[in-house]
């Protein structure tokens, strides 16, 4: 999906961008439909010729001939073109819901925190259903609906003028109707959808703390809030459901009595010579022939306005900032996927063990890695939105090129905040961030985060197997490269465990391995990468004493090749640090050693004391 332009496009734009792509199969679909249509127009003049000649004493056989071939030849067309309009319309679900997620997945770090998980899958699942629908009944149907009911008239109005103006004032007491109800039908259908993300997100909120909901027995309330959240969707739905009923009811009561109406005043004018019996029954045969039109019209409008809102939530998502990632088209497409004005995009690679940044390969790229990164942190100020304190204010940090440099210091003095401003998940308010001397706005982001290595604070476990969660970011890594970083990282028991299979799974969130193994599968992704600046937030806070010092030596190994920054709680891990950062209020009060800083910074003494350190 695009990026935001400064405001939501129109739901109408939206959804010509989503048909444009399957317009062919859409046209022939529609013809298909509309000639079925057509002939189901015929019938009645084939029924009005074969009482003619009943009538007369004439022969019917070709009159009763023509009418059984235009019911065949009607309901062959209609089967066909039904297939095809319903399998272009889950074709246009799925791109929908490719370029939602492609969308979703390009997002900001900020802008993806202020959404609900839960209530993203309720558009990515149900608003783009919707999709499908509106292609399916909603287009097709306005289509030959409005078709057909031109179609219709002009041939009652061949038939009967007289009868043709009774019928029009009573179709046109339905459009009022339809013009009163249909607003509430929107709004009743964006409140249900609305609704049902609700549910989404409250459901996910209760999963996403399942063991805290257990150990604290709060099942009944967060139950309780499920059924709250379920409750009001259903209502909400049931609210939409009897206007969309009101509306068919209307058309149907609107058909039923121009019927009765054409054929009192229609029986009168028989009776008194004015028009043959024959062309009553024509009349009435296009008047019982309207419901088809008219009911395919008052669906189509319902169907738009369930449409609409569905649109307007998913132009909400449409509209949200995303990070300038290229990413390469689906699978089985040549074109990306997704709404409207969607921009081509190109295939970048990500880079492998000893590889290079996106687009880059070969032995170039190999070289491009192998040198340690320099970061440069000149007058940086940033604040999180909600926040009256800034986390980083007029922040100078430099961390060289190889070797380990640690930032410590108490809760809030924004070490986990400079570890994400190098990693651009957000972007300072002021000052600038050198990256080898580059300001990192002039890197692209793929090369930039393909020269990073990064063990977030709470660890990211995938469900799958365990060479899926060390090659995450290297699917092309070796067996062999593989086994070596899990042994870098003190996982062969856990290999072991597994009985020695890299293909073994992990149950989902990492619920089937400790908090330690948790954290040293993360460091294994992040060398496996061969990264040239390795960022590391509290990567031993699960360890126990002897995973700690056996991951220490292995921190204390990788900087001697590469630049390791990390965040640490527990100075026991840093000690031989090339360099110590001590943060307060979002500034750098000291640098220096750990003999040093005992020495001459109370706060990081205090902190030492505190660890019995001193």
């Amino acid at each position: 999906m695009n990026p935001a332009t400064g405001g939501q496009r129109h739901w109408l734009g939206m959804l010509a961008g989503y048909v444009r792509p399957h317009r062919g199969p859409f046209l022939a679909a529609g013809m298909l439909l509309l000639v079925s249509s057509l002939l189901g127009l015929a019938q009645p003049l084939a029924a009005k010729a074969l009482i003619d000649g009943l009538s007369a004493g004439q022969g019917v056989g070709r009159a009763l001939v023509a009418l059984t071939g235009l019911v065949l030849a009607a309901a062959v067309l209609l089967g066909v073109g039904n297939y095809l309009i319903l399998r272009t319309a889950e074709a246009v679900a799925l791109d929908g819901r490719r370029g939602l997620v492609r969308h979703l997945l390009r997002l900001t770090v900020p802008a993806m925190q202020r959404q609900a998980p839960g209530d993203l899958l309720a558009r990515v699942a149900g608003d783009t259903m919707l999709l499908r629908q509106i292609a399916s009944q909603a287009l097709i149907d306005l289509f030959t609906g409005g078709v057909m009911l031109l179609g219709a008239v002009v041939l009652m109005a061949v038939v009967d003028l007289a009868l043709l103006g009774v019928t029009a004032v009573v179709v046109a007491l339905l459009l009022v109707i339809m013009g009163v109800l249909m607003p509430r039908i929107r709004e009743a259908a964006l409140r249900s959808q609305e609704s049902v993300g609700d549910m989404g997100a409250t459901l996910e909120r209760a999963l996403g703390a399942f063991t805290t909901m257990k150990a604290s027995g709060t099942e009944a309330t967060e139950a309780a809030r499920v059924d709250a959240a379920a409750l009001a969707a259903y209502r909400q739905g049931v609210s939409l459901a009897r206007w969309g009923s009101i509306a068919g009811t209307s058309a149907g009561l609107a058909i039923q009595v121009a019927f009765l109406v054409v054929l009192g005043v229609g029986g009168a004018r028989v009776a008194s010579g004015a028009m043959p019996v024959s062309a009553l029954v024509a009349f009435l045969l296009y008047v019982a022939y309207l419901t088809h039109p008219v009911l395919q019209l008052v669906g189509a409008g319902t169907y738009l306005q369930i449409g609409r809102a569905a649109l307007t939530r998913i132009g909400e998502i449409d509209a949200l900032p995303v990070e300038p990632i290229d990413l390469p088209p689906p699978a089985g497409t040549a074109r990306p996927a997704g709404p409207p004005t969607s921009v081509g995009i190109p295939t970048s690679g990500v880079a492998g063990p000893g590889g290079g940044g996106a687009g880059r390969t070969g032995a170039d790229a190999g070289a491009a890695r192998a040198e340690p990164a320099a970061v440069v942190f000149e007058q940086v100020g940033f604040g999180y939105p909600g926040r009256a304190e800034p986390a980083l204010h007029d922040l100078n940090l430099t961390v060289p090129a190889g070797g380990l440099t640690a930032l410590v210091g108490p809760s809030g003095s924004g070490k986990t905040t400079v570890l994400a401003l190098i990693e651009r998940f957000h972007e300072p308010e002021h000052g600038r961030i050198l990256f080898d001397g580059r300001p990192l706005a002039d890197w692209p982001l793929a090369e930039l985060r393909a020269s990073i290595g990064y063990v977030e604070q709470d660890v990211a476990v995938l469900a799958g197997t365990l060479r899926e969660n060390v090659a995450y970011a290297t699917p092309g890594a070796t067996d062999e490269e593989i086994h070596a970083v899990l042994r870098t990282t003190r996982l062969g028991p856990l290999l072991e465990r597994l009985g020695g299979d890299l293909d073994a799974p992990i149950a989902h969130r990492g619920g089937s391995v400790s908090g330690g193994e948790r954290q040293r599968i993360a460091v294994a992704r992040a060398l496996l990468r061969r990264p040239r600046l390795l960022l590391l937030d509290e990567a031993t806070s699960q360890l126990d004493a002897a995973n700690e010092a056996a991951l220490r030596e292995v921190i204390q190994e990788v900087s001697r090749r590469t630049t390791v920054l990390m965040v640490a709680h527990r100075l026991s891990t840093v000690l031989g640090a090339a360099q110590i950062v001590v943060l307060e209020n979002g500034s750098a009060r000291s640098v220096g050693s750990h003999p040093d800083l005992v020495r001459t910074d109370s706060l990081y003494a205090t902190l030492a004391a505190e660890q019995s350190l001193v």
